[in-house]
């Protein structure tokens, strides 16, 4: 089993009617520096608790002092859904909004995403720039553009998908163990070693009453999104980041083996040209979950990009 350097400590703040899940690492009774908060946030199907092997990997310089929090978003982890049978992404906009009111009021902060986490700092940071004092982006693509004519098809494919979920055909599958959890992650994730599966899967899931291991995530996040993804809307919103942003990829090209061939990494790069001070990075011999393949690497970008 993983065992951390850093321990992280639970805690639940009422966000708009939910019991916000928040991993807080760092002693909460030192004295604080000037130093501004970091805030990672995790992407779909995830947790926060993800982050741990980076947080871990962080010179002992970089988080003295420093207060470093990752929420669980609403329907993950142990954040609640509110009963929702689907997402929509102004929310994440929204609870980032409020958490950042309750933990860093009035201050900047410096703001860590991946994969869709990485979408949300995106477009929070465009929403708003002065909440933001440098961002980094770790494989937050954004999706492929649509067309206006997709809407009605769009809309019909979610009402459809509504019904397969109340009809109970888009449940989560469950395990009968920890250790059958760790090997879908493993199954997932080939280059993640066992020891940090054994650990991931006991923040990635936990038995229920019947002792099958349930994954923590709400079934509703598999519901397509009714809305088109809006490029013109994103680009007008990447222009209004001000914050130093990098935005870093994995060597292995994740959007070739999902969206074959509806979008590239290089459209990516051509968007992140509407970013007034982005830059670039990529971290070797790793995949989507750059975090779990390389901490040490990617802590060691992060750390000199934020110092």
């Amino acid at each position: 089993m993983y065992k951390e350097k850093r321990l992280f400590r639970s805690e639940f703040v009422p966000i708009r009617g939910l019991r916000y899940h928040v991993h807080r690492w760092g002693d909460a009774s030192q004295t604080p520096s000037a130093l501004p908060s970091l805030v990672l946030v995790h992407g779909w199907m995830d947790v926060g608790a993800s982050y741990q092997f980076m947080v871990d990997a962080f010179s002992d310089a970089f988080v003295q002092g420093r207060v470093i929090i990752a929420p669980d978003w609403r329907g993950f982890g142990q954040t609640g859904s509110g009963q929702a049978d689907n997402f929509w992404f102004p929310d994440y906009l929204a609870d980032l909004d409020f958490l950042l009111d309750h933990y860093a009021p009035g201050q900047a902060v410096d703001l860590v995403g991946h994969s869709m986490g990485g979408n949300v700092a995106m477009i929070y940071s465009g929403v708003r720039p002065q909440r933001i004092r440098k961002l980094v982006n770790l494989e937050g693509f954004g999706l492929p553009a649509t067309r206006p004519s997709q809407a009605p098809g769009r809309y019909a494919k979610w009402m459809d998908e509504l019904k397969s979920l109340h009809r109970g055909e888009m449940a989560l599958k469950g395990y009968d163990d920890a250790s059958g959890v760790a090997r879908r992650l493993m199954k997932t994730n080939p280059r993640l070693p066992a020891d940090k599966a054994d650990w991931l899967a006991r923040h990635w899931a936990r038995p229920d009453a019947d002792g099958t291991w349930q994954i923590l995530g709400d079934a509703g996040h598999k519901i397509t999104s009714a809305q088109l993804y809006r490029l013109d809307e994103m680009m007008e919103i990447y222009q209004c980041i001000s914050a130093p942003t990098l935005a870093i990829e994995a060597s292995d090209d994740s959007l070739s083996r999902w969206w074959r061939g509806l979008y590239s990494l290089a459209e990516y790069h051509e968007r992140l040209k509407r970013v007034p001070q982005a830059s670039t990075a990529v971290i070797g011999d790793a995949g989507h979950m750059l975090h779990h393949d390389q901490p040490a690497q990617l802590a060691h970008l992060i750390e000199n990009f934020l110092a």
